[in-house]
């Protein structure tokens, strides 16, 4: 048995992100623990969703909790940041933001759960945190530091495969015509091109689960989210397979198992 932590930003990335990997680790006798950078303070919530007195951050953290036992995690930890929110908003630099943070000493904070667990697998994002969201970014260098501070084995950078993107726009446009496959944003600032990624985790099997583990963060993915109304065979292409780089891997794509040879 190994141990894998996996790090994120705010609650409901670990489902979007790792959601299949650490659903396959847990079944294949793995240990898994999720450890979450903030509380998800600076989400958006509709009116009336939370109980009179209740905050965001409590609610959401109940979510985390839930998601995390339909992944299998065995320990949920918060390093106790507040969210950044998006790049360019004054919360960026608000007190206690994770973005503000130190990143020694944040990065001391995880690495004393990876000594603890010690954890052989650690996965956080790539160095523009997938989308260039602030906490994403503090989730790569905390984390690169952590596993160096740790002495963790095993680094993989959670991302997303541009090109897959692009294939998947290119048969929907192919299908159903152009405006079908124009979805509003810059594929460009998404992830990596694939010839970046090295590894490709198939997690099919477990696309019922992620989806599962995204509809218990019902605070920020709705019934109407694009998560949720997908069908199921456009679901399964953009969440069947979760890609990562790990340093010294390469080129190309070389591993399809987070655990192979441990």
């Amino acid at each position: 048995m190994a141990t894998l932590v996996s790090f994120h930003a705010h609650p409901d990335d670990e489902s979007i992100a790792c959601g299949g990997v650490m659903r396959k680790a847990s079944d294949e006798g793995h240990r898994v623990v999720l450890v979450v950078a903030t509380r998800g303070e600076v989400g958006e919530v509709e009116d009336g969703f939370l109980a009179e007195g209740e905050q965001l951050w409590e609610r959401r953290v109940v979510e985390t909790e839930s998601a995390a036992a339909i992944l299998g995690a065995h320990r949920v930890e918060f390093l106790g940041y507040v969210d950044s929110g998006m790049m360019g908003t004054p919360t960026n630099d608000a007190p206690g933001s994770f973005w503000t943070a130190e990143v020694e000493d944040a990065a001391e904070k995880l690495a004393a759960i990876l000594r603890e667990e010690r954890a052989d697998v650690l996965t956080c994002y790539d160095d523009n945190g997938q989308y260039g969201h602030p906490d994403h970014i503090m989730v790569h260098r905390v984390g690169m530091r952590a596993a160096e501070l740790a002495g963790t084995p095993r680094v993989y950078q959670s991302t997303v495969n541009r090109d897959h993107i692009r294939r998947g726009m290119a048969e929907l446009a192919a299908a159903e015509g152009e405006a079908a496959a124009s979805p509003d944003i810059d594929v460009d600032s998404f992830g990596k091109p694939e010839s970046e990624i090295t590894a490709a985790v198939d997690v099919t099997k477990y696309v019922d689960v992620k989806r599962a583990a995204m509809r218990a963060h019902a605070s920020q993915i709705s019934e109407q989210s694009f998560f949720l109304t997908m069908d199921d065979e456009s679901f399964r292409s953009a969440f069947g397979i979760e890609w990562f780089i790990r340093a010294g891997q390469g080129p190309g794509i070389t591993e399809t198992d987070l655990f192979a040879g441990l």
